[in-house]
């Protein structure tokens, strides 16, 4: 088959618009290499093309395109949005990709007439009130366990709170005050909530001078218990004053985000204030092309970042994108208020930014040394299976399950840079006898290798099946029916007392087995990657175990359809507090009637 034409970049540039948009470039067998936006694109993508690029990365990108195509759009502005969705949805290769996209976590101040405290990820779909974010789930423990000492918020759940007829430890520990059983009148338990905004808004000035009023007033009127109690409250709120604020942002609203390229990897550092208060910091290592510079990182990770979080109102960078005023209105837009991205600052805010690069260079000083000696794990066993080629992507498969209930298969994949969690998969087995663990992994192997072969997708260079012979024989039968080769299966068996550091490996088409010595890279790469593959399976087989046992007695009643089964379980708060309750209390649930409580109540109670 003769090889297509070489792309003609002037008779492309000649037709090619001046207007804003978004061009994405393909390489021959149709991958889409890079995505790019241009308030100009003619002159934007004709500088690909001039002689004696300096970047390595720009010349090798240049040297695969066999097409372009573009989307021409209103604004700037509207060419990042798209940009953003099509490096998000594509994930090209020459493009810096954020890795990391998970939600941040909140507090919730949830919407009850005794409202709770809760740590809360995701979609802001319960009503309430949202503070935050913050940069880690440890943060918002840490400042949940804070207003639980000085202000005793409940943090039960509200079947749990509903269902109370004596108060419960944290009752007893003075971590709450009791809502549940009326310890609290509902006014002082009002206060007690605005109190808890005032110092999440960042207002913890006005409310010790506040609580300092209230304390007064209760000496004087010889409540000294309760002003022992507003006593320790102020004491306790300066410690955190002291700690959390900082001098020169009393009040602001602010990200300080550094970048440190070096070594063809970079570190993003985003240390977080919110209403003056430091809620601590995170680095991010997004996945980089080669010979990119700090500003075309830190553009892209501001676009990528706060168009899937929240923006505050002002960011300090220690690098200044070329597309600073654009990436400014987009995300103004975005947060639904001004914006200010600052790269020149002075004062209290200069040496922040400056402690963010130095926490950046420092992260990925140490990043790169872990790199180091992942790869030195790859290498070592590379040379222990005498393996011709680099190890550069390994999955291994695992089996859970409880005496052959909700049995589920594991997949988890590692590469150069670790886990790659993206590409885990997990497997719901059907349709086989319970307990078969051979059946099992039949399945979700051919499941899972049916559909790389079909969408030619990357496979790896090692599997690992965690298992003796016989697991290894399913894997071999499962690849050579579905014709795929040049994949090295290893199964990795349990030694002698199933003790660590005494695994053995089965060698597919190989009769001797090896066994590392314990202080093998190799081997501890091994157990890296089956402990990751038993811990993923294990949690999947539990969650799916939990949902059975949760709907499948109220799944036989006549009557209670799914939504009955959700209004049941959400009102008792799961299957055995609904056990334990009485027919009245069944027939208290919205569409349920008496008749139907007592057939629930039955069919409950049927084995005694």
């Amino acid at each position: 088959m003769p090889s297509p034409p070489p792309f003609d970049h002037a008779d492309f540039l000649r037709r090619l618009t001046t207007l804003p948009g978004v061009y994405r470039m393909y390489a021959a067998d149709g991958e889409l290499l890079y995505v790019g936006k241009a308030i100009n694109l003619r002159r934007r993508v004709s500088s690909y093309f001039r002689q004696n690029h300096d970047s390595a990365k720009t010349r090798s990108l240049v040297a695969q395109i066999a097409a372009i195509e573009v989307t021409v759009t209103q604004s700037e502005a509207e060419a990042l949005l798209l940009e953003h969705s099509l490096i998000k949805e594509h994930q090209p290769r020459y493009n810096v990709l954020l890795r990391d996209d998970k939600s941040y976590p909140f507090i919730l101040l949830t919407q009850h007439p005794y409202p709770r405290l809760q740590m809360h990820r995701g979609a802001k779909r319960e009503a309430g009130r949202y503070f935050g974010p913050y940069p880690s789930a440890v943060a918002v423990r840490e400042t949940l366990a804070l207003l639980q000492r000085v202000f005793r918020l409940r943090t039960c759940e509200d079947s749990f709170f509903a269902h109370r007829s004596r108060p419960c430890l944290q009752y007893q520990i003075k971590r709450c005050s009791g809502p549940c059983t009326q310890m609290i009148s509902t006014a002082d338990y009002a206060a007690d909530v605005a109190d808890v905004v005032a110092f999440l808004e960042g207002r913890s000035n006005e409310l010790v001078n506040v609580l300092g009023a209230r304390m007064e007033h209760a000496a004087s009127a010889l409540r000294f218990e309760a002003a022992a109690l507003l006593r320790d409250r102020i004491a306790l709120l300066r410690r955190v004053q002291e700690r959390q604020y900082v001098a020169g942002i009393e009040g602001a609203d602010l990200d300080v985000v550094a970048v440190h390229v070096e070594g063809g990897a970079a570190c993003v550092q985003v240390f977080f204030f919110r209403d003056g208060r430091s809620l601590g910091n995170k680095a991010f290592y997004p996945r980089i092309p080669a010979d990119e510079s700090a500003e075309a990182v830190l553009g892209a990770f501001l676009a990528q970042y706060y168009l899937a979080h929240s923006p505050p109102r002002e960011i300090l960078l220690s690098h200044q994108p070329e597309d600073l005023a654009a990436l400014a209105q987009v995300l103004g837009e975005h947060a639904g208020h001004k914006v200010t991205l600052s790269a020149r600052v002075r004062a209290e805010r200069a040496r922040w930014l400056e402690m963010a690069r130095r926490n950046a260079a420092m992260a990925l000083t140490a990043e790169l040394a872990s790199r180091a000696g992942l790869r030195r794990r790859f290498e070592a066993l590379q040379d222990a299976l005498g393996l011709d080629d680099d190890i550069e992507r390994m999955e291994c498969f695992d089996i859970s399950h409880t005496q052959g209930e909700a049995t589920v298969a594991s997949c988890v994949v590692f590469d150069g840079g670790g886990p790659r969690k993206s590409d885990y998969r997990r497997y719901n087995i059907e349709g086989i006898t319970a307990g078969d663990d051979f059946a099992a992994m039949h399945q979700a192997l051919t499941r899972r290798y049916t559909r790389l072969r079909d969408e030619d997708a990357a496979l790896p260079d090692v599997l690992f099946i965690d298992g003796g012979k016989g697991q290894l024989a399913q894997a071999e039968a499962v690849l050579a029916e579905l014709g795929v080769d040049g994949v090295q299966l290893v199964g990795i068996a349990k030694g002698p007392d199933r003790k660590p550091g005494l695994e053995v490996l089965h060698l597919s088409g190989m009769e001797r087995t090896l066994t590392l010595p314990p202080d093998s890279p190799a081997l501890h790469l091994v157990q890296q990657i089956r402990d990751e593959a038993h811990r993923f399976a294990i949690t999947g087989h539990r969650q799916r175990r939990d949902k059975a046992r949760r709907t499948s007695v109220l799944e036989d009643i006549p009557g209670v359809g799914a939504r009955r089964r959700q209004a049941l379980l959400r009102r008792f708060g799961g299957l055995q507090q609904l056990v334990r309750a009485g027919v009245e209390d069944i027939a208290g649930v919205d569409g349920i009637s008496k008749t139907l409580a007592q057939r629930i109540y039955d069919a409950l109670h049927a084995n005694g």
